[in-house]
């Protein structure tokens, strides 16, 4: 736990330890200001995070792009915004186009997720954020490629030319992994949005234990099943 807790150490919240998603960060950054104009969602699946932002931010225009064929975006709700189809690859929009990037659990899903950060890159504006969250330890879906480590992504986003600021836990893995054993029943899914038991657990022996804020995130992120990130792209 230490040597991966100080290999995180610069990314690891110290002020609170619960569970976290990507509406959560996003609401972070929409309170600090000011308010995004243009929203990317990046692998906007069937487009629901356009409710949200039409609630949080309803000055913002926003767009969703995804690839096709894929069941999740044949199942896009409604035809608000503005979608296209892209290749997984190269985002269709020119530089410094977005003041927020928004991607909820794509990257798991991504071909080639190097060349798609340093595009995240290219497109947003300086000093802008981007947020979202990836897989971990979490079972094979939806034709998912990878799992990342939250070590491993951070030294991607750096590579990328971008700022990791912040790593938070969301459900842990043996939540998710008994969810698939059960064949993935609705009510599990309630511990997607709020702290799970093995997440509860890790936070009652911390306190427990004494520890602080940094050792909870930190044990959490070990055994999480999905991760949520904070980055920003530097300022000119």
């Amino acid at each position: 736990m230490t040597v991966f807790q100080d290999l995180l150490k610069a990314y690891i919240p110290t002020e609170s330890s619960g569970q976290a998603s990507s509406r959560h960060m996003a609401d972070k950054v929409l309170q600090e200001g000011p308010m995004p104009q243009k929203v990317l969602d990046l692998g906007c699946g069937d487009g629901v995070s356009f409710y949200y932002f039409a609630e949080v931010a309803p000055s913002a225009e926003w767009t969703g792009i995804d690839i096709e064929p894929s069941e999740i975006v044949a199942g896009r709700i409604g035809d608000k915004g503005k979608y296209l189809v892209y290749d997984g690859t190269h985002i269709p929009f020119e530089d410094n186009a977005f003041d927020l990037i928004f991607s909820n659990q794509v990257f798991e899903h991504v071909r080639y997720p190097a060349t798609v950060l340093q595009e995240a890159r290219r497109v947003l504006k300086p000093g802008h954020y981007f947020v979202g969250s990836t897989s971990n330890l979490e079972p094979y879906h939806a034709h998912s490629l990878w799992n990342y480590t939250p070590y491993g992504f951070s030294l991607l986003v750096e590579e990328a030319g971008l700022e990791l600021l912040e790593l938070r836990p969301r459900v842990d893995a043996f939540t998710m992994l008994l969810a698939r054993v059960l064949g993935n029943p609705t009510v599990m899914y309630r511990w997607w949005e709020k702290e799970s038991p093995v997440n509860r657990l890790i936070g009652l022996a911390g306190r427990i234990k004494g520890k602080d804020h940094a050792w909870i995130n930190a044990t959490k992120l070990l055994f999480c099943g999905q991760f949520v990130f904070l980055i920003r792209k530097p300022a000119d």
